[in-house]
């Protein structure tokens, strides 16, 4: 028995002397311990990394055709959902939860266990998910910006993702540019204003934050990314990716003051922009990423390129991609979106660095800046998500903000032939009235591209949300006959003795290229309804669109005419308006051409003649009950 004691007392030693060990060893691995400086764990985990574990944190893929095992074996820093990337039709918030934690269990099971970062498109809400609040697109939205992103966030993190690609702040000069709804207005300084909505993405920095460090404000708290380093609204007759023609001073005063703004609030990522300055592609230009973006700025987050960015920069797209990956690299892009090709990005970046053309200096930059964004957010302490803000996705509070989202951002461009005479705000109670119009019972259209898809969609059953008609019929007296036909005829308006009529009309969904128009008209039948229905009935038209269009032909045979924008799921802020629960409040932060032969045409230019001029918006009051 004491021969016995004695082997087990050994045993129990052995045991304690490995367990101190382990523990000895785990202390002295810096990048695990939360309670060491930030700078200190970023130089432990660097110190210990390989180059080819470095080049891995560098990439960022699309979640198709992606496994856990990828993840493992090539150290991946981050993945991505495109628009209309996701796990499966109708996905609920438990579904990418658990896509996001397979995704991250991969990325932890290598040799250092680094998490990798999940990326999204939440561009107007979390948009690319089922039953998410739909917010309105740039182009319309108002002061409620900072709730916005708060909300936004939480949904966005409901579904187990940490980073948002938002906000765009582009300064849209031609609204022939396919991208324009993305941009909160013309004018730098409204822009500006706008990027409050990164500190309610991230939370707002503390007081005694540095210049330039990313910040991220807790567990409802996303990354956000401002976009897209620079110019990029500013291209040659709107087109998209084309060359913004400018001088520096021009650059500088209208393209780059939101990115100062950006910085100052702690902005976590900055993504380069597909267009090109003065014929310079900007994800090859290293004067403005690395000389004045990182160190000018002194932006201590990491830079992103767009999606398959690099492969642009040597036309034709693709061509000569190890020059691309150099000059992308060179030009300080820190992590480069490859949704499909990183074998052969990686294979390219690694001989690049071997063959000593890219030096070791700019990797070890890039990993620097991915890794200082990670370790802010704490992602090496919570890397795995949960269903703790589940409920949060496409809550009622939520809803409640966007519909005041709409109300504020709705601009009455006429209401009467004059103040004498308001058309606005309609009666509810009226024996018969009709709706009509492409657009008044679609969903899909009302909100626009970069909804569930990236192009987006028509018809009603994309997502959740109320449409124009239903919120019109849910306003009025429960005694009003509300008749709805998407394109009437003349002679049914005439016939039919309508107290007044609402005509819904506009642009179909698109996004980026497929937007682009040097026309700007909206399609059939949305003239000929305007014209059937205002030549027989007092009419109210409603124009959603993602941009001005053209609307001056019509507007002296309307009696009032309001710019919806693109107003989202919530289609009952156009009905509170409409029917004077809350006034009209909107201003243009566009101008509104007469013809598209004036454009480009931004408020201060010599040549500006508009049909409605920047600031411009007619007020109501709201009816007391």
């Amino acid at each position: 028995m004491a021969r016995f004691s004695s082997v087990l007392a050994v045993v129990v030693l052995l045991l304690l002397s490995c367990s101190i060990a382990a523990k000895a060893q785990t202390d002295n691995v810096k990048y695990k311990d939360p309670k060491q400086p930030l700078n200190a764990r970023i130089r432990d985990l660097m110190k210990r990394m390989t180059l080819e574990e470095k080049i891995g944190q560098m990439t960022q893929l699309d979640r198709e055709n992606v496994t856990a095992e990828i993840m493992k074996t090539y150290g991946i820093g981050s993945l991505l959902s495109g628009g209309g990337s996701v796990p499966r039709e109708q996905a609920t918030a438990e579904d990418w939860v658990n896509m996001v934690n397979y995704f991250q269990k991969g990325s932890l099971s290598t040799r250092l266990g680094i998490p990798m970062i999940y990326g999204i498109d939440a561009v107007h809400g979390h948009n690319n998910v089922y039953k998410a609040t739909i917010f309105p697109h740039n182009v319309g939205l108002g002061a409620t910006r900072q709730r916005i992103g708060a909300a936004t966030a939480r949904e966005v993190r409901a579904t187990g993702i940490p980073y948002a690609f938002a906000p765009c702040i582009a300064v849209c000069r031609d609204p022939r540019w396919g991208r324009c709804y993305e941009s909160y207005s013309e004018d730098h300084k409204i822009v500006q204003e706008m990027t409050e909505l990164i500190p309610g993405l991230q939370g707002d920095i503390p007081a005694n934050s540095r210049k330039g460090v990313p910040y991220i404000g807790g567990k409802d708290k996303v990354l956000a990314c401002a976009k897209h380093f620079v110019g990029d609204g500013g291209t040659t007759k709107g087109i998209n990716e084309n060359n913004t023609v400018i001088d520096w001073h021009g650059l500088l005063s209208i393209h780059m003051p939101a990115y100062y703004h950006s910085i100052i609030k702690g902005v976590s990522t900055i993504m380069v922009s597909y267009s090109s300055w003065n014929g310079e592609k900007m994800h090859a230009n290293r004067d403005l990423v690395t000389n004045f973006l990182k160190g000018t700025l002194r932006f201590r987050g990491f830079v992103i390129s767009d999606w398959e960015g690099i492969d642009r920069i040597n036309p034709p797209e693709k061509s000569n991609y190890t020059y691309s990956v150099q000059a992308g690299i060179e030009a300080g892009i820190d992590m480069v979106m490859v949704p499909y090709n990183y074998i052969e990005f990686i294979k390219d970046l690694t001989d690049l660095v071997n063959k000593k053309v890219i030096p070791m200096s700019r990797i070890d930059d890039a990993v620097r800046r991915i890794l200082r964004v990670k370790f802010s957010m704490g992602l090496f302490e919570n890397p795995l998500a949960d269903l703790s803000l589940a409920s949060e996705l496409g809550s009622q509070a939520h809803r409640d903000l966007a519909r005041e989202a709409v109300r504020k951002s709705l601009v009455l461009l006429k209401n009467g032939e004059n103040a004498d005479t308001p058309v606005l705000p309609l009666p509810k109670k009226a024996p018969k009235i009709l709706v009509a119009g492409t657009h008044a019972d679609n969903l899909g259209y009302q909100c626009g591209g970069w909804t569930i898809s990236w192009q987006g969609l028509g018809g009603n059953n994309l997502t959740a949300g109320t449409t124009i008609l239903t919120a019109i019929k849910g306003a009025v007296d429960p005694e009003t006959e509300v008749v709805f036909s998407e394109n009437p005829s003349a002679e049914f308006v005439k016939s039919n003795n309508f107290s007044y009529a609402i005509v819904v009309v506009g642009e179909t969904p698109y996004a980026e290229t497929n937007g682009d128009s040097l026309n700007l008209t909206i399609p059939e039948p949305g003239p000929s309804t305007i014209t059937n229905v205002c030549g027989g009935a007092k009419c109210a038209v409603v124009v959603v669109s993602g941009r001005p269009v053209v609307i001056e032909p019509y507007v002296s045979s309307m009696d009032a005419l309001v710019a919806a924008w693109l107003p989202g799921s919530e289609g009952q802020g156009v009905a509170d308006v409409l029917f004077g629960d809350y006034g009209f409040s909107g201003k243009l932060a566009r101008t509104w051409f007469k013809t598209v032969d004036q454009l480009p045409m931004n408020v201060g230019d010599s040549h500006y003649d508009p049909l409605f001029p920047f600031g411009f918006g007619l007020t109501t009051q709201p009816i007391s009950a």
